[in-house]
């Protein structure tokens, strides 16, 4: 059974950066989209950014873009999430998935990712 395990949430100051990593166990990256989502306290979980299984075509949440990139490497079979200039409305429990259909179109449609990771809690502080 496929296993996401993401690395590198953790609290940082308004203004800096982290960077989410999300390795694929048990299975591969190669030909399959993977995306960030988040969910904060007391919403809905939301994309944040998604990319194709090549990597050339990614889309990004208004609220991220210019700030969030999202890339993937299949020799490592992880997907990271470079995060610049964090805001407090960032905070949040962010999750990584992948998509359950190979060389489908980029989607933020939850219901195309078949496996996700347990979450990596981000903490912005002022």
């Amino acid at each position: 059974q496929v296993q996401l395990v993401e690395s590198g949430g953790g609290s940082v100051q308004a203004g800096g950066s982290l960077r989410l990593s999300c390795e694929v166990r048990a299975g591969t990256s190669i030909g399959y989209g993977m995306g960030w989502f988040r969910q904060a306290a007391g919403e809905e979980r939301e994309s944040v950014a998604v990319v194709n299984w090549n990597g050339l075509q990614s889309h990004y949440a208004d609220s991220v873009k210019g700030r969030f990139t999202i890339s993937k490497d299949d020799a490592e079979n992880t997907a990271y999430l470079q995060m610049n200039s964090l805001k407090l409305e960032d905070t949040a429990v962010y999750y990584c998935a992948l998509l359950s259909e190979r060389f489908a179109p980029v989607t933020v449609s939850q219901h195309a990712f078949g496996s996700w990771g347990q979450g990596t809690q981000v903490t912005v502080s002022p």
